[in-house]
């Protein structure tokens, strides 16, 4: 074997695609270069024969964990033989004693276990974690979502920060989220799908996008409403600006937190909060404050591999005596978490006290900012070296850097998925559901060595039977519906899994077009999928018609030639009238095809026939609800587009009693389909 082919040999074991089909479906392969880089970040040896006995190693040892589904069948068990005793203790309960018995290879099987749980697994050989998942998440069926007139569910979308509340401060916040989801469950709405309430950078304001946050295990504190936890109205001025200035309104409102926090730093719910959250909670907290610290000193200490080595792992004694000495300031950081923590327990409350039998979906980045809280805290866990991205497609010809990390496939495995199983937890909490952005990641993602351009990256594998196992089985124990982001280019028979999990896909309107080009009828669209007119990243209804995201893309030089932008405006005409076309074939408008400047028919239109759609699910962004022709985030951009920034036009408790928004809600409810 030549040593390029031993490299991809390795490589493949690694879980690393050698090759991959691009969109016009010719196959590349991965550079050497790459692979090495890969092998690299999981922790392989450069040795090839070692890297390949270490894997081996890995694959015939008992494992921290194992996932398995509760049924007829049972488990391998790696590093036993028939035979052996064991003992599993079942979560919160009976104990099972027993030998393994001999699959149809000849390993070593668990028998059947029909309680799902983390069950704990006693061998002669040593112990292990059994996660024994229902066969699929919990639905909407499940909660008893059909409520609205007999009709399938519907539910909103709104971005957190462009809610307006009196008092915000000029960050929408879960008190406006409350007042919205109260308004939204009043009119007849199963669940409002929010925006990604990570924790983001509270020393560097200019990091506010929520899918590049700090740490996807805390909260975005400037999304706080104090009043939940202390009963006390916010101070700060009401700010009526389309805009949000996230560096003024950050410095206002963590000053405002700061002085609650000289008055309440021993309140007892802080106190018990704390206690209970723990280690993680005091790691982001201690991160907070040594990022402030060190990027006040100089902007080139931003990123925690810049800091002074002393302080670079969590559990260093420079990091301990830094907590010690500050004390207070990294209490007022969890002290902050408890603020957020609380304002969204008060959020999902509200929206359940609505009649909502979902609430809040809440929104979980595929990825964290690799100089924050959580990669200084999970350092074993992620992936050195590597961002995730997307490659090359039709809308980005030289592939994507999103500047994320994420975690180590091969550490999940060997450190009992806790990470993951972490993460999981603390996104579901206060939420009764839960939407993974870029789901693909369940089973592999793009990442792309430093270094090296986007193009040069592959795909990594992802234990996805394990993951989708310890979805299910979090969903059934925080009773809360998945949806999954499942648009772009999927690996093959993703989807059917997905559906097979109980995972609810994506069919986005604009997406949802034939090889000729003419519109899907909305009831072909899929049954396990979640129907929408748009999502943050695309055109709203409005903007599409008009063409708006052309325009932008055309004045920020996004276009690879001149006359793309003529070439894209009179391909949109000739969409517009296959879609105008597909209204009339599904009843949902009637007339000639408006104007592109004319958009109102159009976007009850576009409404009334997304919610037709045979989909399990409708969801309608707020932006969409309220015909705005502007969307919250342009791709491939950093400047020009103010993205995560508009704010809705009105109170959040009041967004919906306007008239015309009014009609278009109850178009969006009637024309859902009955259910059985």
């Amino acid at each position: 074997m030549s040593a390029d082919e031993e490299l991809r040999d390795l490589a493949e074991a690694a879980g690393i695609a050698t090759t991959w089909r691009d969109v016009h479906g010719q196959d590349q392969h991965i550079a050497p270069e790459t692979m090495r880089a890969v092998l690299a970040a999981l922790g392989l040896p450069e040795e090839a024969r070692e890297a390949r006995h270490l894997l081996r190693e890995l694959d015939s040892r008992l494992p921290p964990l194992l996932t398995m589904t509760i049924g007829p069948d049972g488990v391998a068990i790696p590093g036993a033989s028939p035979g052996h005793r064991f003992v599993l203790q079942i979560e919160g309960g009976d104990r099972i004693e027993g030998r393994l018995e001999t699959g149809w290879g000849g390993e070593a099987r668990l028998p059947a276990v029909s309680t799902p749980g983390y069950h704990r697994l006693t061998l002669d050989g040593g112990h292990a974690t059994i996660a024994a998942a229902p066969p699929r998440c919990v639905t909407l069926n499940d909660l008893g979502a059909e409520i609205h007139r007999g009709a399938v569910p519907w539910a909103l979308a709104a971005q957190i920060y462009s809610l307006r509340r009196t008092g915000d401060g000029g960050i929408g916040d879960f008190g406006g989220v409350a007042a919205f989801a109260h308004a939204a469950g009043r009119r007849g709405a199963a669940a409002l799908a929010i925006s990604p309430a990570h924790a983001l950078f509270s020393a560097d304001p200019s990091k506010y996008g929520p899918y590049a946050p700090s740490s996807r295990i805390m909260l975005n504190v400037l999304h706080a409403d104090p009043a939940t936890a202390l009963g006390t109205a916010s101070v700060l001025p009401a700010e009526d600006a389309p805009l949000i200035d996230w560096p003024g309104a950050t410095t206002a409102k963590l000053a405002q937190f700061r002085l609650l926090f000289d008055a309440a730093a021993d309140h007892p719910g802080f106190v018990e909060y704390r206690r209970e959250a723990g280690p993680a909670l005091e790691d982001h907290a201690r991160f907070e404050a040594l990022h402030a610290h060190f990027y006040g000193q100089s902007p080139d200490l931003w990123h925690w591999r810049n800091w002074p080595e002393a302080f670079r792992t969590p559990q260093s004694p420079g990091v301990q005596r830094f907590a010690r000495e500050n004390a207070r300031e990294v209490a007022f950081h969890a002290f902050c978490q408890w603020l957020a923590d609380a304002s969204r327990g008060a959020a999902q409350q509200a929206a359940r006290d609505a009649g909502m039998p979902v609430g809040l979906i809440a929104d979980l980045a595929v990825g964290t900012d690799g100089g924050g809280s959580h990669a200084w805290s999970r350092q074993r866990e992620i992936l050195p070296g590597l961002s995730v991205g997307a490659p090359p497609d039709i809308f980005s010809p030289l592939g994507q850097d999103w500047g994320l990390t994420a975690f180590s496939p091969l550490e999940m495995r060997t450190g009992g998925f806790g990470a993951f199983t972490e993460l999981l937890q603390a996104t579901f909490r206060h939420a009764g559901g839960l939407r993974v952005d870029h789901a693909m990641g369940l089973a592999r993602l793009w990442v792309v060595p430093q270094g090296l351009g986007p193009s040069t990256g592959a795909y990594l594998r992802y234990p996805m039977q394990d993951m989708l196992r310890l979805l299910a089985l979090e969903s059934h124990r925080h009773q809360a519906i998945v949806i999954g982001e499942d648009l772009g280019t999927l690996p093959e028979g993703f989807q059917g899994e997905m559906a097979r999990a109980g995972i609810l896909g994506m069919r986005v309107l604009w997406f949802e077009q034939e090889e000729d080009r003419s519109f899907r009828p909305p009831h072909g669209w899929s049954p396990d999928a979640a129907a929408m007119t748009t999502t943050h990243d695309l055109p709203t209804i409005t903007g599409w018609w008009r063409g708006l995201d052309i325009g932008w893309r055309d004045r920020l030089g996004l276009f690879p030639a001149a006359d793309t932008a003529k070439q894209e405006q009179a391909r949109r005409a000739e969409d517009r009238s296959a879609l105008w076309g597909a209204f009339l074939d599904s009843g949902a408008a009637t007339g000639d095809e408006p104007e592109p400047d004319d958009a109102e028919a159009v976007v009850d239109a576009a409404i009334a026939h997304t919610a037709s759609a045979a989909c399990t699910l409708a969801i309608l962004p707020i932006e969409d609800a309220l015909a705005l022709p502007e969307q919250p985030n342009l791709p491939g951009t950093t400047e020009g587009h103010p993205n995560w920034q508009r704010r809705m036009p009105g109170e959040a408790a009041h967004l919906l009693d306007d008239p015309a928004v009014a009609r278009r809600i109850e178009i969006l409810a009637r024309a859902r389909p009955k259910g059985d």
